[in-house]
């Protein structure tokens, strides 16, 4: 049983998260108003200014950053393609490491390819396996991609995180959680039933594979915002290299349907269970949401209802995405 529950207000949609029971609230007339905020600074002007001093470029990224210590990596950064992953300099995680996805150190949401986004979740999940056979106790990875300023990348040239802790992330552990709630109570996967909701009622279902199915979120926690969910796996690290394929080419044309829409920055990240416990009750799942164009002035999309209310304030339809991004 899933319950897709909204009423309207006033012209406001109040959507509640049929699982977490969070609230969305949806106006799409907010997308016509005035913004003050109007870039003087182009673009290529930001990207230019920030490659002077990069440390992710090729000529530093040896000599600049850190590396994994011998029982890590003997030889110091886990490299595969052009990706190349080495600890954290400033770490908010017990295990926490970086993963450069490109030489480039700028790329358009459109320019990644296939090889690139493969061999960069590919070389993460050799970081995950390697750090929980070194400490045991860290079984729950995350793997995020913050792309561009707006997003909390603090650095414009391509790069994901990949932590492994001991304890899931408040937003996974609530996941887990209510999956384990659900499917106790009607012995059945949330996730598995969503899917095939969500195909019945073919409003937001976005497409898929055999392994994998998109879906535009019914209460979204951000603007444009698609849902991965991953058939019968539980965990990050339970990806294989078919799954991966399979992701990296649906992900590539949600992005090339984001640069449709002029999207400049988003975030991607991943909610996993732990690892080498396969759980009935949950399928590994990651989101994708928009974030506002990098200007050097811009409005923030994220403000004090989602900050310090926990509601979510959300400009577009998801309805309309499977037609935009399908």
């Amino acid at each position: 049983m899933i319950n897709l529950q909204k009423v309207v207000r006033n012209q406001v949609e109040y959507r509640t998260d049929p699982l977490t029971s969070e609230q969305t609230r949806i106006n799409p007339d907010r997308t016509k108003r005035v913004k003050q905020a109007e870039s003087r600074i182009q673009l290529q002007e930001i990207i230019n200014h920030s490659r002077n001093q990069c440390i992710f470029c090729p000529d530093r990224i040896d000599t600049i950053t850190p590396d994994f210590p011998t029982q890590i990596c003997p030889t110091g950064k886990i490299r595969r393609g052009e990706t190349t992953i080495f600890p954290n300099l400033y770490p908010f995680a017990e295990n926490h490491a970086v993963g450069v996805i490109t030489s480039q150190h700028f790329l358009d949401v459109d320019q990644f390819t296939d090889e690139l986004l493969t061999d960069n979740l590919m070389a993460s999940l050799d970081y995950v396996r390697t750090a929980n056979s070194q400490y045991r106790q860290a079984i729950y990875p995350a793997y995020i991609w913050n792309y561009m300023p707006p997003s909390a990348g603090s650095i414009i040239h391509p790069h994901v995180q990949i932590m492994v802790e001991t304890e899931p992330i408040p937003g996974v552990k609530k996941y887990l959680q209510k999956s384990e709630n659900y499917f106790n109570q009607y012995q059945e996967n949330y996730w598995k039933i969503l899917i095939e909701e969500e195909k019945r009622l073919g409003q937001r279902y976005i497409g898929g594979t055999d392994t994998l199915s998109l879906i535009a979120s019914f209460a979204p926690r951000g603007m444009n915002e698609v849902q991965f969910i991953f058939h019968g796996i539980s965990c990050l690290s339970d990806l294989t290299q078919k799954r991966t394929d399979d992701f990296v080419h649906c992900l590539r044309n949600i992005l090339k349907g984001y640069k449709q829409l002029e999207v400049g920055a988003f975030n991607l990240v991943a909610y996993s269970g732990p690892m080498n416990q396969k759980q009935d009750y949950y399928w590994l799942n990651m989101k994708l949401i928009s974030r506002p164009f990098p200007k050097g002035l811009y409005t923030n999309d994220t403000g004090p209802m989602e900050r310090l209310y926990d509601a979510w304030v959300i400009d577009t339809l998801p309805e309309s995405l499977p037609g935009l991004l399908g």
